[in-house]
């Protein structure tokens, strides 16, 4: 047994000036709370330090999962001294209890949990081993992108076609640079749409970019419109 001098305020944890954080009051064993003290003393933090960094390891549904250590037993109990309200001074026994400072939205039972396999991970009596992920890492995932975009430009270029050896000099040199059959007439708004289709795959911006074929592109556009002047 082992007696401390508490107030009421000590039995009623939850504090309304808290913001998001309340207090909880834990029910355990004696050994199971000086267990938790004695490791969180030792790690340099406190009982919700330990809750806390385990929420934080493993999932929700595997902190549930795991076995409750428990409600103390009946015969376990600690005997308090009420330092304030109208039983000022008489002895009280209660559970006992750890007291942890969260935020709110715990179940004090996980947080049990939770503090129950801080010592299972302390003891080595549970292991965390760290399996490779079914999805890629960031590296993976860089080199495929950095793949599919070598093939998505290589596919572009036979697509395109050849290029036009020399500089726009001709009509059909224009349209061919544009993309249109020999002896098509196609009008100012259809040239026009066509060059800022090829403009979106060849601009030197653009992922599939080719800056001589953009040029040859700006070319087309020039004599197209000298022409029509013309």
């Amino acid at each position: 047994m082992s007696q401390e001098t508490v107030s009421k305020t000590d039995i009623v944890p939850p504090d309304e000036n808290s913001g998001h954080k309340r207090s909880y009051t834990i029910p355990c064993s004696t050994r199971f709370r000086n267990q938790i003290l004695a490791l969180a003393e030792a790690r340099g933090v406190n009982a919700a330090d330990l809750a806390r960094s385990v929420i934080l390891m493993l999932p929700e549904s595997m902190i549930a999962a795991a076995v409750d250590p428990g409600d103390p037993k009946a015969s376990d109990r600690e005997t308090v001294t009420l330092k304030s309200g109208p039983d000022k001074g008489k002895p009280w026994r209660r559970k006992p209890r750890l007291q942890v400072r969260l935020p709110d939205g715990y179940d004090p039972v996980l947080l049990r949990k939770a503090l129950g396999l801080a010592l299972a991970l302390d003891s080595g009596a549970l292991r965390m081993v760290l399996e490779p992920s079914h999805h890629p890492t960031r590296e993976v995932e860089h080199a495929q992108l950095k793949a599919e975009l070598h093939r998505l430009r290589a596919a572009v270029q036979v697509l395109a076609g050849d290029r036009l050896p020399n500089a726009v000099r001709t009509k059909d040199e224009a349209h061919f640079v544009l993309g249109f059959p020999p002896n098509s007439r196609p009008g100012a708004a259809e040239i026009k749409a066509r060059y800022r289709q090829l403009a979106t795959i060849h601009h030197p911006d653009s992922d599939t970019g080719d800056t001589a074929r953009m040029a040859l592109l700006n070319q087309a556009m020039s004599f197209m419109r000298a022409y029509d002047k013309n």
